[in-house]
Formats: C-alpha cells, sequence, structure tokens
C-alpha cells in the first residue's frame, strides 16, 4: 500500500494539519470513520500519518472523539508508534501557559466513553506506565529547544466544562500536573494494539483552582496554543525522524501470552 506508514501523529485542539505534499487516504473500521481522512507523507526517511483528533473543522468534542476507530485506522495503515501532542491546563503554578510538558503517568476521570477493544474474552494489558519511554525519549530530546518538562501526572477529565476550582485543586492533591479531556482512552488503545504512545502537553492556561480570579475560557485555550503551533509543529516533524526503526521497548510485548479474541490489523 503506497499509503502506509510507520509513525503516526494525532493532532489535537488547534493542530489540524502537519504534513506536507501528503497523499489523503480514507480508512473504514469495524468502529466506524475515524476523525478524519489520514494524510501520509514522507519525513525524512519516515513514513509519517496524520490524523486530526477531533476533525479539521473541530465537530468532535472529548466525549465523541471515535477512540476506537482513530486507532484502528493508523494500526491498519501500518503505523506502530504515536506521538500525541495535547493541549492542557496546568495544576502547578509553575507550570504556566506555554510550557511543554512529556508526561510519565495518567489518572483517568472520564466515564462512559468506550475504552476497550476486548468487549468479548477477558484480556488485561499492562498499563503500569502508560507512555512509551522510548518515545518520551524522543519527545524530550526533540523539544530540547522549548525546555520541556520531563515527567508529570497527566489528569484526564470529561468535558466538555473545565474543572470547577475544588476539582482542580483535588486533581493537584492528588499529584496531578495537567489536566486535559483526551488523553484517555486514547492511550490504553494504543497499547491494546500493542502501539508505542507518547503524549507531548502544551499548557494553555492555568486551572481554575490554580490562577485566582478568574477560570479557564475556551478563548484563551485557542489563543495560546495558535501562539505556539509552530514550536509544536517543529518538535513533532523532529520527533518523527528520531524514533528508532527498531522497537525495544514494553509496548511491543503487551499482548504477548494473551489470546486474543479477534485478529489486529
Amino acid at each position: 500500500m503506497n499509503a502506509a506508514a510507520e509513525i503516526g501523529v494525532i493532532g489535537g485542539s488547534g493542530l489540524y494539519a502537519l504534513l506536507e505534499n501528503a497523499e489523503e487516504v480514507e480508512v473504514s473500521t469495524p468502529y466506524g470513520p475515524p476523525s478524519d481522512a489520514v494524510t501520509v507523507a514522507q519525513v525524512g526517511d519516515r513514513r509519517v500519518a496524520f490524523l486530526p483528533r477531533h476533525g479539521r473543522d473541530h465537530r468532535f468534542p472529548p466525549h465523541k472523539i471515535p477512540y476506537r476507530a482513530n486507532l484502528w485506522a493508523l494500526r491498519a495503515l501500518g503505523v506502530r508508534q504515536i506521538v500525541a501532542p495535547c493541549a492542557v491546563g496546568g495544576l502547578r503554578p509553575e507550570l504556566g501557559p506555554g510550557t511543554f510538558v512529556v508526561p510519565d503517568q495518567l489518572i483517568d476521570r472520564t466515564s462512559g466513553r468506550a475504552q476497550t477493544f476486548y468487549d468479548e474474552g477477558a484480556v488485561h494489558v499492562s498499563f503500569a506506565d502508560p507512555y512509551c519511554p522510548a518515545g518520551r525519549a524522543v519527545l524530550l530530546e526533540a523539544a530540547g529547544d522549548v525546555d520541556p518538562v520531563d515527567g508529570g501526572t497527566m489528569v484526564v477529565v470529561e468535558g466538555p466544562r473545565f474543572s470547577t476550582r475544588a476539582e482542580s485543586r483535588w486533581f493537584t492533591s492528588i499529584g496531578g500536573a495537567v489536566v486535559n479531556m483526551t488523553g484517555h482512552p486514547e492511550a490504553v488503545l494504543a497499547r491494546e494494539l500493542a502501539l508505542c504512545y507518547s503524549a507531548i502537553a502544551l499548557v494553555t492556561d492555568l486551572d481554575a483552582g490554580v490562577e485566582g480570579d478568574q477560570g479557564v475560557t475556551h478563548e484563551e485555550v485557542f489563543r495560546v496554543f495558535g501562539e505556539n503551533t509552530e514550536r509544536l509543529r517543529g518538535v513533532l516533524l523532529d520527533a518523527v525522524t528520531k524514533l528508532p526503526a527498531v522497537r525495544e521497548c514494553p509496548c511491543v510485548t503487551a499482548l504477548d501470552g494473551i489470546k486474543l479474541p479477534f485478529a489486529l490489523p
């Protein structure tokens, strides 16, 4: 397949295109269509697929994103490593707007989302460390010029509303560094398909319980993301060329010894 790719990028709010001279590919999945057509192009010596998480017109709110279709479509195209940029709120004063964070942990506070491919049969994958260590290392290197924060727990909430002050203070008290609406179930679905998955988070605001007088606004989030889009795009295009050609990480063996109820794409 000419459109086959080995690396995928799932773009978040404000990042609806990434690749130049890209081929657009429609992919069907058992879970319906993905958020949008996938675009595939050559970046250096790597084939890269890009998928806008919310759709190019941002038509999918976080709780309605077809996460299973998105991950399935990328794997069906040959993708085995995923880089996932996202917008987040900072839960600590030092994590202000414009800060880049490469998280190493996740707390799920969503509800009602389809968060597994295995609705039949008992399939339990290890998820103690939700992000690929090799991918995290590459993102930290690629983001060196923007001084990224190495590690931190991303709290994922249901949305689409922002947190109350009490909620954001609670998230901080349980160890959260940033808060987001899309990091789950995306990360665990990737693990269930034995995909490497690494996130890079751009802080667009201080969350309600941190910043004082004014709560988070939709306009503020998109303004800060827009101001940092080119920096983020540069990090992503550098990272995809540096991901290891041979995967030697726990993500590869996530399904070893597990009898799957269906064949993977």
